[in-house]
Formats: structure tokens, C-alpha cells, sequence
């Protein structure tokens, strides 16, 4: 087992696993046990099934908690970008998993190490060792500090109207009022340009332009976000 990842796991996410083997088949790829046929070892493709159900459901419970007025559809489609192959992967190299899976060698040389799939599946049966290991609220504190901070930051907002998500953020102590309004608009019919704020209590928190008032709300919403980001 690679002493590194478990100094690693200890001192950036709190994480030492009581069974070690478990840890060492998730971060051991099928191309490992095949050329090493002779050490009975398993690779990480059970695990990866685990963490994937456990994933999904633990970040379907945070959007349904986090964005109450969400609406279903909604919901799943930024499910689906949180869980998708080139998230999960870039969270796998952002926590260093990428320096620790051990691959075989064609699969090592033929870059394997970089392949978003791969990096993925290694990811997910990161959590389902952890689970496995450590039970859901484990698995849970982990991803509270590796994604639930990218989501909150606005990663995946694409999914979501920057309007939905100023209200969402807005109303997490309570009713608030907000108020588009519209300021002026410029130009000939064909390219025509409106100018938003967004207030909220009476209170200005964002100004936006577009080139119709949905674009020049979605804009002022967007600038507001930033602003209570920052």
C-alpha cells in the first residue's frame, strides 16, 4: 500500500481507513491485476458500482435540501453535471488520486492516468471503499469538502437560471423580496439593448444588460451573485 496516499488522506481530509486492503482495490485498476495475475489481487470495478449509488444519492439529498424551490427537472440535470465523467475526474486529480492508482503498464503507457473514464471510475470506487469502510456519514464529510464547495461556488450554474439561484440564495433565512426592474433601453428595434437592477428589500445588489430584459434580469442576477460571493 502506498504510505504517501495514507499520510495524504490523513491530513487533508481526516481519513484513515481500518481496513487498508479495501483502500488498496480501489486505487488498483484491472490492467494491474491482469498483469499480475500471480498475487490474487482485485481491482476496483465492484467498488467503483458502490460509490456510484452512494454518490448519486448523497448529492441528490444536497440539492434537495440546498435549492427547496428547485424544480425536479432541474434538479436532475445538475445531478446529472455534479456526477458526470469530467466532473468526477477532475475532483480525482484535484485530491491526487491520479498519483496513486496503480495501473499495468500498457495501460500506464498509453496515458492512462490522464483518462477522464479512468479517473472517474477511480473516484467513485474511492467512496464506495470509504463506505464500505466507513459507513454514508463518512462518505459524506468527504464530499462536503471536496464538491459541495465547488457546487455552492457556482460550478455547475450553467445547469441552473442565475434568477433561481439569487432567490435560492436569498431565502435561505427567510422571505425576502426581489425586485427586477428595468432602468432603460437603448438602440434601434433589431438591437436593442436593456439595462436591469435587481433589488432586494428596497436594497440594490446588482445591475445588468442584455439584449431583451429576461437576458438583462438573468445578467443583473448573475452580477448580484457575484457580489455576495466575493
Amino acid at each position: 500500500m502506498d504510505i504517501q496516499l495514507i499520510k495524504e488522506l490523513q491530513e487533508r481530509y481526516g481519513i484513515t481507513f481500518h481496513d487498508v486492503d479495501i483502500l488498496e482495490q480501489a486505487f488498483t485498476h484491472s490492467s494491474y491485476v491482469n498483469e499480475h495475475r500471480n498475487l490474487n489481487l482485485s481491482d476496483n470495478e465492484r467498488l467503483e458500482f458502490l460509490g456510484d449509488a452512494v454518490l448519486e444519492l448523497l448529492v441528490s439529498q444536497y440539492l434537495y435540501r440546498e435549492y427547496p424551490t428547485l424544480p425536479e427537472g432541474k434538479l436532475t440535470k445538475m445531478r446529472a453535471a455534479i456526477v458526470r465523467e469530467d466532473s468526477l475526474s477532475m475532483f480525482a486529480k484535484a485530491c491526487h488520486f491520479d498519483q496513486y492508482v496503480r495501473l499495468g503498464k500498457g495501460e500506464e503507457n498509453s496515458g492512462g492516468r490522464k483518462r477522464p473514464a479512468l479517473l472517474c471510475d477511480l473516484f467513485e470506487a474511492f467512496l464506495g471503499a470509504l463506505y464500505l469502510d466507513q459507513g454514508t456519514e463518512a462518505v459524506h464529510e468527504f464530499i462536503k469538502k471536496v464538491i459541495f464547495p465547488k457546487v455552492a461556488a457556482g460550478a455547475f450554474s450553467h445547469e441552473m437560471d442565475h434568477k433561481t439561484r439569487l432567490q435560492e440564495v436569498l431565502q435561505k433565512s427567510g422571505d425576502v423580496f426581489i425586485d427586477y426592474r428595468l432602468i432603460k433601453e437603448e438602440g434601434p428595434a433589431h438591437e436593442r439593448i436593456f439595462w436591469t437592477e435587481v433589488y432586494v428589500d428596497e436594497k440594490l445588489i446588482g445591475k445588468g444588460q442584455g439584449k431583451s430584459k429576461k437576458l438583462a434580469e438573468q445578467n443583473a442576477a448573475e452580477n448580484a451573485l457575484s457580489g455576495l460571493q466575493g
